[in-house]
């Protein structure tokens, strides 16, 4: 079935002014297929594409859906719909000619050359580059402070960083030969800090054969790798880091160069990982563009308040930290130790919690809004005072056991207040995207949803995760691993 799409305008509040990736997914081979699920203009929307971004719990809220529950299909329609809204503004914002805009074409350049110049060093530069256990060992030996444990995530990192290390190593030695043949012309008198007040965005800084690095494409080059000290303030650096910099940018020129010459712009992830920039970055160059143009007055926005006081007033708002196990027994074994004193949060969430990131956190959830987490947790949470302990509850995570750190009662704001005031703006701006996004959707771009495709898919997906967790509860299987993995898909 094909129907024009025409539900969901409940989720819409406050969904275009969330940046959204659109990137292509990437999963395993069990997983769904990229059936297109919905179509704007000539932009198709795949189940994948969903899938991957029900995987960050930045979009869809503060837990991420479980593969194969109702609860993933309910967030996959918001998630949906907030696609459906990007690809109606990137299709606008072609329309109107801002991937023209220097600016962005200038991003788009800097970026394709960043990536390419990546590809052509792990391809051609960085193939034979090995660590040894004994290296890994002594760096962390050097740098680690004492009663540190090895794990495998350190080690992979210490691994990657040692390899990235020989690889900048090779890279310096290297210089020479890759300069080998082309003429590179440095301005160093351009970059001195004294003129930056006056210097234009296209004045050449270097030059490459013909191709020129002007003072923008350095100015973003030091913003963007700003370090150290100079990190709150990159262009303050001296003209000696400056020109360090500069150097930086000619070899990843030159090394883009030459991934042109090998071909590499036809490789299919640099293809995709630039197709879903130059989509974002577009999609959020234009959001920002209209915000700007539909920034209130103070006397607009005092009305906005007026008339909207009890949506934009300041919910209540509890300081958790949650615990997750996988059964009811244990987090009920649990929490009487926690109450005893026996066991901290924080040690319950390093030790217990399967979370994502529960070691690293120790379980701090951070501020949680009324009405903001899934409902049996909601309704735990905002029963607790300061201090307090509660659950079990059931989630599509685990089981939780809750404490609050603090709590944060609703209240009425003076417009006078500046965070008022912000919260109103945020409000109005919303508001005021949200309705030109519904203009687009119905008088300027078709918008269609392929429900059955996505329905057959979703039962796919459940059936999939049915028969896997079916088979990894048989004695000796193998599959409990691949489970796991498919599970760490929603966290990653």
């Amino acid at each position: 079935m094909k129907c024009v799409y025409k539900i969901l305008v409940v989720f819409c509040a406050s969904l275009v002014c969330t940046p959204v990736s659109l990137a292509v997914a990437e999963v395993p081979k069990e997983a769904i297929t990229g059936d297109v699920i919905a179509r704007v203009g000539d932009q198709d929307i795949t189940f994948n594409q969903i899938n991957t971004m029900l995987n960050s719990s930045a979009v869809v809220g503060v837990s991420v859906p479980a593969l194969g529950t109702p609860e993933r299909d309910t967030a996959r329609i918001v998630v949906l719909d907030k696609v459906i809204s990007a690809n109606l503004l990137y299709l606008d914002a072609r329309r109107q000619g801002l991937d023209k805009d220097p600016v962005y074409q200038r991003e788009m350049r800097n970026f394709a050359n960043g990536m390419l110049a990546g590809l052509y060093q792990r391809r051609f530069m960085a193939g034979d580059i090995t660590v040894s256990e004994e290296e890994v060992q002594a760096f962390f030996e050097e740098t680690m402070v004492p009663d540190t444990e090895m794990t495998d995530d350190l080690h992979t990192q210490i691994e990657a960083t040692l390899r990235k290390r020989k690889l900048h190593e090779r890279l310096a030695e290297q210089r020479k030969a890759l300069r080998e043949g082309l003429e590179v012309d440095v301005y160093t008198g351009n970059l001195d800090p004294a003129g930056d007040d006056s210097r234009a965005d296209d004045v050449a800084m270097a030059k490459i054969g013909e191709e020129v690095i002007a003072w923008a494409d350095v100015k973003a080059s030091l913003v963007a790798a700003g370090k150290g000290a100079t990190a709150m303030d990159p262009l303050a650096m001296e003209t000696d880091a400056r020109l360090a910099a500069l150097q930086v940018e000619i070899d990843k020129r030159i090394m883009a160069q030459k991934a042109r010459e090998a071909g590499l712009e036809k490789d299919p992830l640099f293809q995709a990982r630039y197709n879903e920039f130059q989509k974002t970055r577009l999609v959020n160059l234009h959001r920002a563009n209209l915000a700007r143009e539909r920034d209130p007055s103070i006397e607009q926005l005092e009305a906005y308040y007026e008339a909207n006081r009890m949506d934009i007033m300041q919910v209540e708002m509890r300081k958790t930290q949650d615990v997750v196990v996988k059964t009811r027994e244990e987090a009920e074994a649990l929490k009487p130790r926690i109450e005893s004193g026996e066991l901290t949060m924080f040690q319950a969430a390093a030790d217990h919690s399967i979370a994502p990131g529960a070691k690293q956190q120790l379980g701090e959830v951070g501020w949680v809004a009324k009405g903001r987490a899934q409902p049996a947790l909601n309704e735990v949470i905002f029963q607790l005072g300061p201090g307090e302990i509660g659950g079990p509850v059931e989630s599509t995570e685990g089981w939780h056991l809750f404490k609050v750190l603090d709590v944060s009662d609703a209240k009425f704001d003076k417009f006078e207040d500046q965070q008022t005031q912000k919260r109103a703006r945020r409000r109005y701006i919303h508001g005021q995207l949200d309705a030109y996004v519904l203009g687009l959707r119905k008088n300027d771009f078709t918008v269609e949803v392929y429900e059955d495709n996505m329905v057959r898919l979703a039962q796919k997906e459940a059936d999939m995760v049915a028969r896997l967790t079916e088979q990894a509860a048989q004695p000796g299987s193998k599959t409990e691993q691949r489970v796991e993995e498919l599970q760490k898909l929603i966290v990653e």
